[in-house]
């Protein structure tokens, strides 16, 4: 039997009851899995990660180690919020690694964007090799992941390689320890909910294992993924701060590494288009566009093309999924 693929007779995730039911079947499957051995999580503080390690927690306790690495591609005082709340607030060892030269080191000059999502998948496997080899006395054998099915279902169809779908280099010895990889995004919510996670957690807006990597299109560089750390950061407070935050389930800035010709006090300027995407979906397997109204894009255009050095043009991507993927790479 092939455990990546999702039974025909498994029930839809949609109620507390049901899924009380996966934590209590996933907790005794983890608990047999890993015995008193320790778990190295990948905890990046999203929807998927942050589940896994509530549900690790409640099977196994402190016998998982969470780490988290600030690769230089994520959202603007991203990794800092994660340190804050999962350092401080939950009951978890939490390791931080700040490996961002090393990722961008790697990345220099790669553009094709499954090159750079082996790439960083390649990087995240081997910093938590090294956070491994550091607790190896301590009996870590297992790396925890937050797969979900649609990652699998992706890979699996070819349009794109996940960072948290494939296996360890083969001088590791790592098992996978994947309890949420045959549940598509709706069900991993109702799962974090039934574990107590904070709503706000839960309803997290998504964001890609690779980060910025793959919305900084192309070969990426550190002045043009600035601009678009910046940039996401004001599209995400103006969405907050015009109540779509929680209307839209995914919205985000890419920058593609093209320039076009511009105008800054009375000169001309070269500049960065910067792409607004705002989607709504269940599954992740379809999506469709939510309108923007023209007041708030008409806001945002103007504070991201005068408060972002780099960026001369907004634009708005109205492509659904398919024809498009949500993400642009």
């Amino acid at each position: 039997m092939d455990t990546n693929v999702r039974p025909e007779s498994m029930q839809r995730i949609t109620t507390k009851e049901l899924a009380d039911a996966f934590i209590e079947e996933q907790v005794k499957a983890v608990r047999e899995q890993v015995g008193d051995k320790k778990v190295l999580l990948a905890l990046s503080g999203g929807v998927d990660s942050s589940v896994v390690a509530a549900l690790l927690i409640k099977a196994i306790g402190r016998q998982l180690v969470c780490v988290h690495v600030n690769h230089g591609l994520m959202r603007k005082n991203e990794s800092e919020q994660v340190v804050e709340v999962f350092g401080k607030e939950m009951d978890c060892e939490l390791i931080y690694v700040d490996a961002t030269d090393r990722f961008l080191d790697k990345l220099a000059g790669v553009s094709d964007p499954e090159r750079k999502r082996k790439i960083i998948g390649g990087e995240f496997i081997e910093v938590f090799a090294d956070e491994a080899r550091k607790l190896s006395s301590e009996g870590v054998e297992f790396l925890g992941q937050g797969t979900i099915y649609p990652d699998i279902l992706e890979s699996k169809s070819g349009v794109k390689s996940h960072h948290n779908d494939g296996g360890l280099p083969e001088d590791l010895k790592f098992e996978l320890v994947e309890p949420v990889k045959l549940l598509f995004k709706d069900e991993v919510r109702v799962v974090g909910e039934a574990l107590g996670l904070p709503h706000a957690m839960v309803y997290r807006q998504p964001f890609p294992g690779p980060g910025l990597g793959v919305r900084c299109l192309g070969a990426i560089t550190r002045d043009r993924l600035h601009a678009l750390r910046e940039a996401d950061a004001i599209l995400r407070e103006e969405f907050d701060k015009n109540g779509l935050a929680e209307k839209v389930w995914q919205y985000f800035i890419a920058v593609p590494d093209v320039t076009s010709v511009g105008v800054r006090d009375n000169k001309r300027y070269e500049g960065w288009p910067a792409i607004i995407r705002a989607v709504n979906t269940v599954d992740a397997m379809t999506a469709t566009i939510e309108e923007i109204p023209y007041e708030i894009l008409h806001h945002i255009t103007d504070r991201i093309t005068h408060e972002v050095e780099g960026i001369n043009r907004v634009l708005l991507d109205l492509t659904p999924k398919p024809i498009g993927t949500i993400e642009w790479e």
